[in-house]
């Protein structure tokens, strides 16, 4: 257990394999971000045009948790809201040092402006939280406890969401302490599980505590991105593998990605989508209809470790009405009481333990969304699961296949970075 101290990070979505455009020194973003669209296969997939037509994310705000985000790009300018600093390293939360935050915050929020990367959830808002990776920490003298600060913060600020696409493999009990808190004060917390499903497969943090919702990666086939990390702390997954991002902290060109750190956001722009048509709905019955409206291909109730329920797939909810609310104060993952607050309520309901499949029940069960425990399904790490809206309410396997679209080879996110303490996810 890692009590404070420097708890180092890895981005979980920094792999930038395949330049987009020519990437010439001085051009302008706008000029150089035309490429980015064409190559987000999974917005054809998950129907978003069909999405937006009902639901486009107004009036929610999702935290951002990262290396900062900049909000100059073409795609999220009057998208980024007051955020905050926590790495306490030269500049501030406008100061992306790497490009990670600010990808994250266009695919959850970004208008597509200039070319640039369309947001799954567009019309939503980010409020950006700067923490450190382990390269900022190596380099300069950082915050040591930014990460559990950046987290109260954003439980007690003005986002419904909290996206952490950052991960480590050491626990510590104050950023538990921290997760737990923005549970209660009825935010849902998404983080990636993790890119190194080929280097021992070990739990990642945030990720795995009980009080998150671990989001694994899929690919365009609908199997699960042979980096992403799997174990019975998966709750969802989303498409993680080549979606276009900033290339590095120059914004001059994006880069093909693969990672955890893109479905996170992804999840996290679709919890969005579903929270603007349903504000009255709290995080609890969010989470339950994104679980229950999840595309898989195994038995309702039961719960893969690759892709935990499933893929998302907020047009299911949206716009066919699969996927109920429920209890509005019971976490549908644990049938526990806590954090029952509306994304229009001031008031959070009674607190109490949460857990995951596997953290408070027996080993190899989990509570099924809106149902007693049931048995855990065990399919294949890569097992195919629909993840398009062509599919039948039975959710036949259809899988996230997007004809004509040319998908660049890109290199595994488990080889980009070097194994250390904390990643991005």
């Amino acid at each position: 257990m890692i009590e404070g101290g420097r708890l180092r990070r890895v981005l979980l979505g920094t792999s930038a394999a395949v330049v987009l455009t020519a990437g010439l020194a001085g051009v302008a973003p706008t000029a150089v971000a035309v490429d980015a669209q064409s190559q987000q296969w999974y917005l054809d997939a998950m129907r978003a045009e069909d999405i937006w037509k009902t639901a486009t994310g107004s009036g929610i705000k999702v935290a951002v948790i990262d290396t900062g985000v900049n909000p100059n790009t073409p795609s999220l300018k009057g998208k980024v809201l007051k955020g905050m600093d926590n790495a306490e390293v030269k500049g501030d939360e406008t100061d992306d040092y790497t490009g990670h935050g600010t990808t994250m915050a266009e695919i959850i929020v970004g208008s597509g402006a200039g070319g640039g990367i369309k947001g799954l959830a567009p019309d939503a808002k980010v409020i950006p939280y700067r923490v450190s990776d382990t390269e900022l920490q190596n380099e300069q003298k950082v915050n040591p406890y930014d990460m559990e600060e950046a987290i109260k913060a954003a439980a007690d600020g003005d986002a419904q969401i909290i996206n952490v696409s950052f991960a480590s493999e050491y626990y510590s009990s104050y950023i538990r302490d921290a997760v737990k808190y923005a549970r209660a004060k009825g935010k849902l917390l998404f983080a990636g599980v993790g890119n190194s499903a080929a280097k021992g497969n070990k739990p990642q943090y945030p990720a795995a505590f009980p009080e998150a919702i671990a989001v694994a990666a899929s690919d365009e086939t609908g199997h699960a991105a042979k980096f992403s990390q799997h174990g019975d702390f998966v709750d969802l997954s989303a498409p993680g593998s080549a979606i276009p991002g900033w290339c590095n902290e120059k914004f001059k060109s994006y880069c093909v990605t693969d990672g955890t750190s893109n479905a996170t956001a992804i999840a996290s722009a679709s919890a969005a989508l579903i929270w603007s048509v349903h504000p009255d709905w709290t995080g609890n019955q969010v989470l339950r209809a994104m679980l229950e409206s999840a595309s898989r291909d195994w038995e309702s109730g039961t719960v893969s470790n690759a892709l935990g329920y499933g893929i998302v797939r907020p047009n299911a909810n949206i716009n066919r009405g699969i996927g109920k609310p429920g209890d509005p104060n019971i976490n549908p993952l644990t049938n526990e009481k806590v954090g029952g607050k509306s994304a229009t309520s001031g008031t959070a309901g009674t607190s109490g333990a949460s857990g995951k499949p596997g953290a408070t029940t027996e080993p190899g069960a989990s509570t099924a969304p809106g149902s007693s425990q049931a048995p855990e399904a065990k399919p294949s790490a890569d097992g195919v699961v629909a993840g398009s809206d062509k599919s039948a309410d039975s959710g036949s396997p259809l899988g996230l296949v997007i004809g004509g679209v040319a998908v660049v080879a890109v290199v595994a996110v488990a080889a980009f970075l070097v194994v250390r303490r904390r990643r991005t996810a």
